[in-house]
């Protein structure tokens, strides 16, 4: 082995394009050939052998979830909110949770599991231990009351 590895390691490199992960392959390689040792000095072409057990190490290292990630030279900025700044929808986030402070609670509740925990009308109802006519009924009410207020604290000039 110690004969041959330079010409396993080319060849790890040709099967990978990389230096490094071929080290890594050609590693892995040689351990798994280890493991097998007995196996492998039997066999009529050990050449052959180890190049087999090399392709096949390059390709589990492929399948890897690591190796699906794709790595960029800048990391994107995130994208703003609205449109805005971070702190205008800091602004937005606690303006909606004072609206929601003012519901009552059933039509909170209706809201929350309805627009913020995603579920459907019927879910909502067997959580809540009420028909589903109730929880339309109380999303539409919250929903307008949340769209008055909101519109009055637009147009209010005393609103920070």
């Amino acid at each position: 082995m110690t004969a041959r590895l330079p010409a396993l390691r080319r060849v790890a490199y040709l099967l990978c394009g990389d230096w490094h992960t071929a080290d890594d392959v050609l590693s892995a390689a040689l351990v798994r050939l280890l493991l097998h040792w007995p196996k492998v000095a039997a066999a009529e072409n050990v050449d052959g052998y180890v190049r087999r057990v090399l392709v096949r190490t390059m390709l589990n290292e492929r399948r890897r979830p690591w190796h699906r990630e794709r790595l960029l030279g800048v990391v994107p900025e995130p994208p703003a909110v609205g449109g805005g700044t971070s702190s205008d929808a800091v602004d937005e986030r606690v303006s909606l949770l004072a609206l929601l402070d003012e519901l009552p609670p059933r039509r909170r509740a209706v809201v929350v599991l309805r627009y913020c925990c995603d579920l459907s009308v019927e879910e909502t109802a067997r959580e809540l231990g009420c028909s589903t006519g109730t929880v339309k009924s109380q999303a539409a009410r919250a929903l307008d009351t949340l769209r008055e207020r909101l519109t009055v604290q637009e147009e209010s000039p005393w609103t920070s």
